[in-house]
């Protein structure tokens, strides 16, 4: 058997933080070596999971975690406004980030792959982990060729910072390879109450619910002569995505070069 992966989590009292924690401790492929927080620092990181203690305590400096542990990957779920900078300290010392997180740029997109590349290591951006939403993203594709009509609904709990979600506007990107624009609708369409037929993205539209007891649901709609395809995913725990990121730790070993979403690793 080869040696487990080493991985360093950041944001790992988070809500997805404690899942990929429990994730490395339960699996044998993987090994748990550095778990960082800004708070809980000193805390056992299996203690906090629920699991057995795991000698391994929470730091809050990430630089400090990655150099000391010597990680292959770093997980990170933290959130836009620290995912960019912890990237690029990642990939700055060998550490192959595997981040679950959005509010990247284009440009920054392409500036940490040009890194990556300089230092020969893998790495991934991925708005969404789970298995269900890549098939549930790659079928409304190919139904866009047939079926130019459409809107997207997602609906997430009242606590999301961003509208639309990333798997969202990652749909709607991948609907709009397949699909030329259309603006769709009356011509003479006026919103009466302002946003009310949603955000506009190459000419269909997108929606988002935001609700509390919600967790993570999205659904595409679509429209023709007689008849409508619906494609619709739902996510009812965290735990859900864990396989998909296990599958993203294993796939930043393989091959050098940042990989914009997760779907490039499912065949």
């Amino acid at each position: 058997m080869s040696e487990p992966i080493k991985v360093a989590v950041v944001g790992a009292a988070g809500r997805m933080g404690r899942e990929v924690i429990k994730l490395v401790l339960q699996d044998e492929e993987l090994q748990l070596v550095a778990a960082v927080n800004r708070t809980h620092a000193g805390s056992d990181a299996g203690l906090l999971v629920g699991l057995p203690e795991a000698g391994i305590a929470i730091v809050e400096d990430v630089e400090q975690a990655l150099l000391e542990s010597r990680a292959d990957v770093m997980v990170d779920f933290t959130g836009p406004r620290f995912a960019y900078a912890h990237t690029a300290l990642a990939i700055k010392h060998g550490v192959r980030p595997v981040i679950g997180t959005t509010g990247f740029t284009p440009e920054q997109i392409d500036e940490l792959d040009k890194q990556c590349r300089e230092q020969q290591i893998g790495g991934l951006i991925a708005p969404n982990f789970s298995i269900g939403v890549i098939l549930m993203m790659r079928f409304a594709a190919q139904a866009a060729k047939y079926f130019p009509h459409l809107e997207i609904i997602e609906y997430h709990g009242d606590q999301k910072l961003d509208a639309p979600s990333g798997t969202a506007i990652k749909t709607a990107e991948l609907i709009a390879e397949q699909r030329e624009e259309l603006r769709q609708g009356n011509p003479e369409e006026e919103e009466t109450l302002e946003g009310s037929r949603g955000g506009y993205y190459q000419g269909f539209r997108v929606h988002s619910v935001r609700l509390p007891g919600v967790f993570a649901q999205q659904e595409v709609i679509f429209g023709g002569f007689g008849q409508s395809l619906k494609i619709r995913q739902d996510s009812y725990e965290r735990a859900g995505y864990m396989p998909g990121v296990k599958i993203g730790i294993q796939k930043v070993m393989e091959q050098p070069g940042l990989v914009y979403g997760f779907e490039h690793y499912i065949d």
